[in-house]
């Protein structure tokens, strides 16, 4: 009985060695499942970037390109204390970091330090291969985790960061190829786009698919390349190819730049747009910024002008309202219209010219702008019709042009045409608020027999394996009659050879346009300030361009009106399409 005892006393002791056994058995498992990240690695995943697509002109300059960002990584606990002076000196020879600045960064942790955030390409070259003679200088050395009992050899790795956007020709192009913001994604610096092509072929710009290579490391850290390797190829984003020609585009912003201290204006905008297919063959401003170090003094200049900034356009609306008139057979070009001296009442309001004919023919009110003319002749316009014709030409709706944030403009509702007086005002361009492009893209139906063609910015855009995506330039909407085109074309000929644009014509060339003078508006009243422009055609023989012309605010004195301003700026354009080809001047 006593042995029984004995033996049933034993039970549970066996049982507790058992279960502390089993207990130990179990953290020893969780334990090394802990440290098991910190083994050196058999296998090894090596990620190549994709990279944002480029921005090309039209004879294959890159005007947007990205390149990759590397940053240098050091353990400090594999440099040899005894060669690192020697790694201060290489390093800060190789990389251009001042030594008190790595000694700093060296100083601020034990373990694995970034040195440098911002490598370019050819720097991580150089700075790899410092690496590998560092390692045979035995400046690095094994170092064994007292913790762990592991013993690793890491020393200097270049690895990438991220991209950067580079702009090789500065200001060039700027606002319209805009710029980008960037952010972070999975450790990685990425950019995207926030104005301009940059913004509105976002998507397009966008890398597709970075490159992988997986596998199996050899005792050098290399990647076997064998059956079990994994290999994604990397897919960069679309090329954009544009319409624009950079070296036009250099000639011209030149040209506004000068003409933009000349006049002491706030700035000038001008386009040349080819009128079959709506290409822009150049967009420019006098206010660019350097996109990759823009500065807080700049900030109005990121806003692109010609499509985001609605203004009261003056006469350049009056061939609109008479071709209205011209289609609805309201009116014969030649008929005579009293100016009553430049000077005409309208219930309380008084119409002033700057000239004072008695009498022009109607087609006349347009080559001399007569403000007289105008507003007699738009009153033959029912409102509906008068609502529906500005409608049609495409007041009020987007061109449809590849960059972001068009604005719209306005018109005067459908019920205040009913008035004489909106009538009157607005036929001579007060009232009613265009963009520059809504502008160009009118003036291009007059000189592309009735047809409106959407201005277009790109021609192509090819992707990471070869292939082209063209914009399709062949859809137009007949807006007027061909022959009320052609009718208004030879009015605004002769508005170029008799009228108020006479300083555009050039001999040889086919000219046309019609200028605009209109107050500028502040807090709800007209100041003594203008907005002076120019809008119209150069044709030879084979070739046709619409060309517009903006000039904000110019404050010289005696020096606002367009004729004086935004006319010989258009004149100079032209010269310049004649120099380089895209205009042949027939010889009489």
């Amino acid at each position: 009985m006593q042995k029984y005892e004995q033996k049933n006393a034993k039970i549970p002791f066996l049982f507790f060695l058992l279960l502390l056994g089993f207990l130990i058995f179990i953290a020893t498992l969780l334990y090394w499942a802990q440290i098991d990240r910190r083994l050196p690695r058999l296998y090894n995943k090596d990620i190549d970037s994709a990279l944002r697509g480029n921005i090309i002109s039209a004879h294959n300059y890159t005007v947007a390109t990205s390149k990759k960002l590397y940053k240098a990584v050091v353990d400090t606990r594999n440099i040899n204390p005894n060669k690192r002076e020697l790694f201060l000196k290489l390093y800060s020879l190789y990389s251009g970091e001042k030594i008190k600045d790595i000694k700093r960064s060296i100083k601020s942790y034990f373990g694995t330090v970034v040195l440098s955030y911002k490598i370019d390409a050819i720097s991580a070259y150089h700075l790899r291969e410092l690496a590998r003679k560092l390692y045979r200088l035995g400046v690095f050395v094994s170092y064994e985790n007292k913790k762990t009992g592991i013993t690793f050899l890491h020393g200097l790795n270049i690895v990438e960061s991220g991209e950067y956007r580079v702009y090789p020709y500065k200001d060039t192009l700027t606002p319209v190829i805009g710029y980008v913001r960037k952010y972070e994604k999975n450790r990685m610096t990425k950019v995207y786009g926030v104005n301009g092509l940059e913004k509105e072929y976002n998507k397009i710009l966008n890398p597709v698919q970075d490159g992988i290579i997986e596998g199996s490391k050899d005792i050098a850290g290399n990647i076997i390349l064998n059956g079990y390797s994994k290999i994604v190829t990397r897919i960069d984003g679309s090329n954009l190819h544009l319409n624009i020609s950079l070296k036009l585009q250099k000639i011209v912003e030149n040209i506004l730049d000068n003409y933009k201290k000349k006049l002491k204006a706030k700035e000038i905008v001008a386009s040349v747009m080819d009128s079959k297919t709506g290409k822009i063959l150049m967009l420019a401003s006098s206010n660019r910024y350097n996109p990759s170090h823009i500065k807080k003094s700049q900030y109005d200049n990121l806003n692109i002008t010609a499509t985001e900034f609605p203004y009261e356009p003056g006469s350049v609306l009056k061939p609109v309202i008479f071709s209205l008139l011209l289609e609805e057979h309201k009116v014969n070009p030649y008929e005579l219209v009293r100016i009553y001296g430049g000077k005409y009442r309208i219930g309380k309001k008084i119409i002033r010219d700057s000239h004072k004919f008695e009498w022009l023919s109607a087609e006349d009110v347009i080559v001399h702008s007569s403000n007289v003319g105008i507003s007699q002749l738009a009153q033959r316009l029912n409102y509906v019709d008068y609502y529906n014709g500005l409608k049609k030409f495409g007041f009020t709706k987007k061109t449809g042009i590849d960059l972001p944030y068009e604005r719209t403009g306005v018109i005067p509702k459908i019920y205040e045409l009913k008035s004489e007086i909106y009538k009157a005002v607005t036929a001579y361009g007060y009232g009613i608020e265009a963009t520059f492009m809504q502008l160009l893209k009118i003036y291009n139906i007059f000189n592309n027999n009735g047809r409106a063609v959407k201005p277009t910015i790109l021609n192509y855009y090819q992707d990471a394996y070869g292939r082209k995506y063209f914009i399709d330039t062949s859809r137009y909407k007949q807006i007027i009659p061909i022959e009320v085109a052609r009718r208004m074309k030879q009015i605004l000929i002769k508005t170029v050879r008799k009228g108020t644009g006479t300083a555009t014509d050039i001999n040889g060339l086919q000219i046309g346009g019609k200028t605009g003078t209109s107050h500028i508006a502040e807090h709800g009243k007209y100041t003594n300030f203008y907005n002076s422009s120019f809008y119209g055609f150069a044709n030879d023989k084979t070739h046709h361009y619409t060309i517009g012309v903006l000039v904000r605010r110019p404050t010289k004195k005696y020096y606002y009106y367009a004729s004086q301003t935004a006319v010989p700026v258009f004149r100079r354009i032209v010269e310049e399409l004649v120099e380089e080809g895209y205009l042949k001047v027939e010889k009489k």
